[in-house]
């Protein structure tokens, strides 16, 4: 077997996971719309909201669609928490990357928030897929 078909099932699962990572990002946007445009919600819990909702998607998604095998499948609460708190870790990263990039070294926010968004991607993808997903 080569190096190369080793590197495959992991490719398509990080593939796979960008896709659903996306609209992860799409719901959680859209409940963040909806909670502070439509129903007046302060935007801290709207924000809140969207994190989870969207959360809730790309667990489900990876369980689902993006990993062929879980760890933790008999113990569901346990693999749920994990998963959150790898997010909220990956949350805290983006905090910490967005305050260096543009409060230290000046970056554009919007350029910033690229870049950051790669980094927590890979950082989101990694631990998961070492913790959760063999």
């Amino acid at each position: 077997m080569s190096l190369q078909t080793d590197r495959r099932p992991t490719l398509t699962a990080f593939f796979k996971y960008v896709v659903a990572g996306g609209l992860g990002f799409i719901i959680d946007y859209s409940v963040l719309t909806v909670c502070y445009l439509l129903f007046a919600w302060h935007y801290l819990i709207s924000s809140a909201l969207g994190f989870i909702a969207g959360l809730v998607f790309v667990y489900i998604s990876s369980n689902k669609w993006v990993f062929n095998q879980r760890r933790l499948k008999e113990n569901v609460v346990v693999e749920f928490l994990v998963f959150a708190l790898i997010g909220l870790a990956g949350l805290a990263l983006t905090v910490l990357s967005m305050w260096i990039l543009v409060d230290l070294l000046n970056w554009y926010p919007l350029i910033a928030k690229l870049m950051t968004t790669a980094l927590v991607l890979l950082w989101n993808f990694g631990a998961r897929k070492i913790v959760l997903y063999s």
